[in-house]
């Protein structure tokens, strides 16, 4: 506790000269992070002291002051921003279950990194969900620069590397496309998404049908972290309808309300506590060592570079 007390001293002393105003930064703890962390780890001491002179600080920017942001920002160049949706999710799950879940997903693993994590984007690219009532949607162009100012504003204070939580699958495209820009601009971003992670680290844990939107798997996820904002009793199964105009490569314009006048696709009355508790508790985990190794990148090897 005591070297931490000093070391923190130390950084504090010189940041009143080092930090006038944005986005100077402190390279001086950073320095001694990426020469010692190796050998930190091999003896267990940088457990120790984040449990020491971890545990006061907040990963949170909503809680922080500008002092304590200030403090952060000085030392490091990465955040966790999570993003979603206010959309329908059948006649049993809450209207904002995308942005709700990406939020407590990015939250914990703000707790387990003591990487920030910023406030949740609730709105996100829905049109295809509006017969639906309460459903909000924005148009590709609207959310790819609200999210696209928010990263450059991150850049101003000197944040280069920016993981999305995208709980929302409707975003993807606009956020990949976005990611690629920033990184000419010398901003880093990667995007996460909980439910292909799951099939992957979970695949015998729902059947395809559950796994599909407003579905047992999302249901579950619910019930383990909004658990009195789902009414099970409500919960349904969907066999989506089948277009006449469906063909093997057709792509049609169609909403959700032309395939499934519920909201729910396939399967959601076999949601359970118990499997949704596997669920985030593994992509959880799968993000944590995503963050954690980015973190610990150089932006420098990060950038676009000509072909050799």
């Amino acid at each position: 506790m005591a070297t931490g007390k000093r070391l923190f001293g130390l950084v504090q002393l010189r940041g009143l000269n080092l930090v006038p105003k944005p986005p100077a930064r402190i390279s001086a703890f950073k320095d001694f992070h990426r020469a010692r962390v190796a050998s930190l780890y091999s003896v267990g001491l940088i457990k120790r002291f984040r449990e020491c002179v971890g545990e006061t600080l907040k990963v949170l920017l909503h809680e922080m002051s500008w002092t304590e942001a200030k403090e952060y920002f000085a030392k490091n160049d990465i955040v966790i921003l999570p993003v979603g949706s206010t959309e329908q999710h059948g006649p049993q799950n809450p209207l904002g279950t995308d942005f709700m879940i990406a939020k407590a997903i990015a939250e914990e693993t703000a707790k387990r990194t003591r990487v920030l994590c910023l406030p949740a984007v609730p709105f996100g690219v829905s049109s295809h969900h509006k017969q639906f009532w309460g459903t909000i949607f924005i148009s590709p162009r609207a959310f790819k620069e609200y999210v696209r100012e928010a990263c450059l504003s991150l850049s101003y204070y000197g944040i280069r590397k920016i993981v999305i939580v995208n709980g929302h699958g409707g975003n993807l495209s606009v956020l990949t496309e976005l990611a690629r820009e920033l990184r000419g601009e010398g901003v880093f971003m990667s995007v996460f998404q909980w439910w292909p992670a799951a099939a992957k680290l979970l695949p015998d844990l729902f059947m395809p049908e559950e796994r599909r939107h407003a579905g047992a798997e999302e249901t579950s996820m619910n019930l383990v972290l909004h658990t009195s904002l789902v009414n099970v009793s409500k919960a349904v199964d969907t066999e989506p309808r089948k277009h006449a105009l469906q063909f093997e490569g057709i792509t049609l314009p169609l909403g959700t309300v032309d395939e499934t006048g519920t909201g729910v696709f396939g399967k959601s009355t076999s949601a359970s506590v118990e499997k949704g508790e596997k669920v985030f508790q593994s992509v959880v985990s799968e993000l944590v060592k995503h963050v954690t190794l980015l973190e610990n990148m150089k932006i420098e090897d990060l950038g676009q570079k000509p072909k050799v």
